[in-house]
């Protein structure tokens, strides 16, 4: 990849600059709900501890536009305080004199959390100045937020250019080089399985699959812009009208490079995505004109678990269904199944998509599981990210 790892940079005694993915979600209480995005980020932050590094942390938190105590990351440094089983220094800010000066105080084997990046707006606009400042409090960087990394902003690609030393953290390493798998020379055959609402949110990532997949298996929302694309009638199921000429042509395309296509054959249907209405089964032609689709069903589920019983590589990204409600989930349970009994390569991104996989009880047989949604899917569908750009040059 022609990355630099944090492995290869000499810390003792250095100032280690670590940009992170502390983005958790919080209750109304301001209590973390969920903290695997810091559990992820420990293997990096105790190999910078162990190497005898002066620890400093970056993050951002939620899409505040200005200072927002509610999104302060002081839950955050109470929690990284308790895995890691020591006491971490909370900054006022992430930049200024009295930054510094907790800076210039930290002992080799400290940790430092620097306040929200994204209370000053000058993170987002990648200002230069604000990335040189930041840049001051380090003597090496290292990026260890894949998940931000699709965005060109101050600490993720601003300050590599007014720092000596940058390197990638063991989960960016992880990610990208995961990614790279599937996309570089994926054992074959190589399937990509894509759900969701909407076909506008993964159109470049479809373009991007046709050259390199085997199969594509479409499910969810989004296939019903391509079954109406092909003249069926889908009932009050999600459409995107605009793209209906664009879902033909991807589908002529699949043809004409003999990448196989997959379409849902049938559907749970009801009035609405509500538990406790009446639930019905239809084929794809016979979906009632009052009815809209929700989850796949039973004959295209095992259609798509006949597709990729074969399969050496199997990126999934999007839920088959509502799969939140349980009368629209079995689709979803059915692809997670899938992927935590192959013997292949199998690689899950996606915040819905990760959610639906825990839900199912499969995360650890699946190979990988990414922490990202956006990067992830812009680095699938053949996007140079900004934030690994970077570490490349």
């Amino acid at each position: 990849m022609g990355i630099k790892s944090i492995k290869d940079l000499d810390l003792n005694q250095k100032r280690v600059l670590i940009r992170v993915d502390f983005n958790v979600p919080l209750d109304e209480n301001g209590s973390i709900t969920d903290d695997a995005r810091i559990k992820a980020a420990l293997p990096t932050v105790q190999h910078a501890i162990g190497q005898g590094g002066k620890v400093i942390l970056m993050s951002h938190l939620g899409r505040p536009k200005k200072m927002d105590k509610k999104l302060s990351l002081i839950p955050v440094a109470r929690r990284l305080s308790e895995l890691l089983g020591t006491s971490v220094n909370m900054a006022p800010d992430c930049i200024g004199d009295k930054v510094k000066a907790m800076v210039d105080a930290l002992k080799p084997g400290d940790v430092l959390l620097l306040e929200n990046l994204r209370f000053h707006p000058e993170e987002e606009k990648n200002n230069p100045d604000f990335a040189r400042e930041l840049a001051s409090l380090g003597d090496v960087y290292v990026d260890d937020a894949f998940a931000t990394s699709h965005r060109a902003h101050a600490s993720t690609a601003g300050l590599c250019a007014y720092i000596k030393e940058s390197a990638a953290g063991f989960l960016l390493m992880k990610e990208v080089e995961y990614i790279n798998k599937a996309l570089v020379n994926p054992a074959r055959p190589f399937a990509a399985v894509l759900g969701g609402a909407k076909v506008s949110d993964k159109l470049e990532l479809v373009e991007n699959l046709l050259d390199k997949a085997d199969k594509i298996i479409i499910g969810g929302g989004m296939a019903f812009t391509f079954v109406k694309a092909l003249g069926q009638g889908i009932g009050k199921s999600l459409v995107e009208e605009d793209l209906l000429d664009t879902a033909r042509t991807i589908m002529e395309k699949a043809k004409a490079k003999g990448v196989k296509l997959y379409l849902p054959v049938d559907c749970v249907c009801a009035a609405e995505p509500k538990e406790g209405q009446q639930v019905v089964v239809k084929t794809i032609q016979e979906i009632p004109a009052d009815l809209m689709g929700l989850d796949i069903g039973p004959a295209s589920a095992q259609l798509f678990s006949v597709a990729l019983s074969d399969c050496g590589t199997i990126v999934w990204n999007g839920p088959m269904g509502v799969f939140e409600k349980k009368d629209f989930s079995a689709g979803t349970m059915t692809v997670a199944k899938v992927m935590a009994s192959s013997t292949g390569l199998t690689i899950v991104g996606g915040g819905d998509t990760d959610a639906a996989l825990h839900a199912s009880g499969l995360t650890d047989n699946v190979s990988f599981v990414s922490t990202a949604g956006g990067a992830f899917l812009e680095m699938l569908g053949g996007r140079v990210l900004p934030g690994v750009a970077v570490l490349e040059k």
